[in-house]
Order: structure tokens, then sequence, then C-alpha cells
């Protein structure tokens, strides 16, 4: 190949070719409405990873993609910073809605 080729791909570069763009606007979306976010990432088996995300206000959501690899990198797409684990000040900051306990409820319901 030509150096200098553009055809040539990094790892770093394929990596933010899977970061889908909706999975990216929705971080930043979240993070812009709530006074910024933090992310846990949690690894769900075959579904892939989950982006729990953290409203500076309490709030939170949660968005999934395949792998946490891809979690990871729409989040630093996005600007939002990871934590490693669930931290005490982390989940005394959220604030679940009244929706939201009925929405989790019903889910329980329906297994």
């Amino acid at each position: 190949m030509a150096e200098g080729s553009d055809t040539t791909l990094t790892a770093e570069q394929t990596a933010v070719e899977h970061a889908p763009n909706g999975v990216v606007a929705s971080l930043r979306s979240f993070a812009a409405e709530h006074g910024g976010a933090k992310a846990v990432i949690e690894y769900v088996g075959k579904r892939g990873a989950r982006i729990v995300l953290v409203g500076s206000d309490g709030a939170w959501g949660d968005q999934f993609t395949d792998d946490t690899g891809v979690a990871r990198q729409a989040c630093a797409t996005a600007g939002v910073p990871v934590e490693n684990a669930w931290e005490r000040e982390l989940m005394d900051q959220m604030r679940p809605s009244n929706d939201l306990w009925r929405s989790m409820a019903r889910r329980t319901l329906a297994r």
C-alpha cells in the first residue's frame, strides 16, 4: 500500500466507526438536558453493554450497545466521563422518578 494511503485504518478509527451515531447523539442530548452526566458501563452478556447515565440533577437513563468497547467509544465521542464502578456518591446522586418506579414494576411483573 502506498505511504499515506487513506484506505489504511487504525484500531482507533475502526472503533470510532462502530460507535452508533444515534447512541452518541442520545448521550450528548441527555448530558445537555441534565447539566452534564457521568456514565457507568455494565456488561450484559449476549445483549452487549448497558450505558447507565446519571445527570448532574439526579435524573438517569440508559442506552445499549453491542459491546463494552463500543460503549466506551460512544461515551468518549459524546464527551461523557465513564466511572469505573458504582461509587456511593454517584448512587446517592440518582433520583428515580415515580414513572420510572412504575415502569420497573411493570417489567418485573411481566416476567
